[in-house]
């Protein structure tokens, strides 16, 4: 095994990795035997000198992300049983070889023991996003070991981490070089494509990858879109922050009156037109707007039987999160305003600043702002191909709530 830089912790700082958190705070770090740069795998120990485990090196607040708590050098062998634990996950839990969904997320970050690494398969298509200096390096053995799990399943791999804004503060902040691609292609690790169609619960999207948001499709909402069909029918819905219309979809097949959907970009909206055409939705079913959606909320004078609301994030740091509150609060009592007396309300915020409780808090502000009584019918996360890991609940990300608004 390669010599690895140690990093030593000061006494009674090993017991957060002892629980298997994967996070080594600046703080806890008493002394290191050797020089690390950006992205190097390191060990932990302890201040006695035990081994307690190994991670990428960065030079923030947050010193060490653990990938492992088991000595090992990173090898093309470690990356290949890391993600055949992944998927062994996705085949349990019912997400792999099914005609009707052929669309999961493999690799979670640190959901998976994988923190930095975000990899999406789309019907064979494998785009992975980085966050960390220490997962770039490793794409090729990533690469290579997702061709050897997945041979002729695999048709692509397509890296996206240049849109992975966390990585790009981490190398400026760094004073690192940041990568530039000058086209797309270069982005092409294995094989190349367009748009690929997935299928998800039997209805069919398209997924610019290349030039979506994230990954190209919001997998995560895969249950909660379900409740969209089932609550759809007979309403007249409004999806606001629309993107590529997968909720306008699921309510209008679940039997809605009427679908609006509404984003601020034209990509997005012609992305929507295209998949409720995939799926057979007649046209005088569904309309759409490009607008700013606080300003619609605001100045609109239609009433919904039923609104959804799924923003991008408000808060990507905590130093901006009172901002983002006053923000879910605005949104959501405009919503609330638009809504007829027994209407139903989606609300959503994928902001990991923002806890539940804080989320929570900020509806119970709008409701009171607006004089409406509120039931909570349903409370929603990510799906089960994100998993939380129970020792980083910093990992649930996504909050929502399904609300009845008298």
């Amino acid at each position: 095994m390669t010599n690895l830089v140690k990093i030593m912790l000061k006494p009674g700082k090993e017991a957060p990795v002892r629980r298997f958190h994967p996070w080594i705070f600046s703080g806890a770090i008493s002394s290191l035997e050797g020089t690390p740069h950006e992205g190097d795998v390191v060990e932990v120990l302890s201040h006695r000198r035990e081994y307690l485990a190994t991670g990428h090196y960065f030079s923030g607040n947050i010193a060490v992300k653990i990938f492992s708590f088991s000595q090992t050098s990173a090898s093309l062998a470690f990356w290949k049983t890391k993600l055949l634990a992944a998927y062994d996950l996705r085949k349990r839990i019912g997400h792999t070889d099914d005609p009707s969904n052929t669309a999961y997320r493999l690799v979670n970050s640190e959901g998976d023991g994988l923190p930095g690494l975000i990899i999406d398969n789309y019907d064979g298509v494998f785009v992975l996003q980085t966050d960390s200096q220490g997962m770039s390096q490793a794409k090729p053995a990533i690469a290579e070991a997702l061709k050897e799990i997945f041979n002729d399943k695999l048709k692509v791999v397509f890296d996206k981490s240049t849109e992975t804004s966390g990585r790009l503060e981490i190398l400026q902040a760094a004073g690192l070089p940041v990568e530039t691609v000058d086209s797309p292609s270069e982005n092409f690790i294995v094989g190349s494509s367009g748009p690929v169609e997935i299928v998800e619960t039997g209805h069919h999207f398209m997924v610019d990858f290349v030039h979506g948001q994230k990954t190209g499709f919001f997998l995560d909402q895969r249950g909660n879109r379900m409740f969209a069909q089932y609550y759809g029918r007979g309403r007249k819905v409004l999806n606001a922050f629309c993107y590529s219309g997968a909720f306008s979809v699921y309510a209008a097949k679940g039997g809605a009156k009427s679908v609006h959907s509404i984003d601020s970009s034209r990509q997005a909206i012609g992305w929507t037109k295209e998949n409720m055409e995939l799926n057979g939705v007649p046209g005088n079913l569904h309309t759409e707007e490009v607008a700013d959606v606080k300003r619609f909320l605001t100045q609109t004078n239609e009433q919904y039987d039923m609104i959804i609301l799924d923003p991008p994030a408000f808060a990507k740091h905590h130093n901006v999160s009172h901002n983002a509150l006053q923000a879910y609060i605005y949104i959501n009592g405009q919503a609330m305003k638009r809504l007829n007396p027994g209407g139903i309300l989606f609300t959503f915020s994928c902001s990991q600043a923002i806890n539940r409780e804080m989320f929570r808090s900020a509806i119970q502000a709008a409701a009171i702002e607006t004089g409406r009584q509120i039931k909570i019918l349903h409370q929603l996360s990510q799906g089960p191909d994100h998993p939380v890991s129970i020792f980083h609940p910093e990992g649930e990300y996504l909050k929502g709530l399904i609300l009845a608004v008298e």
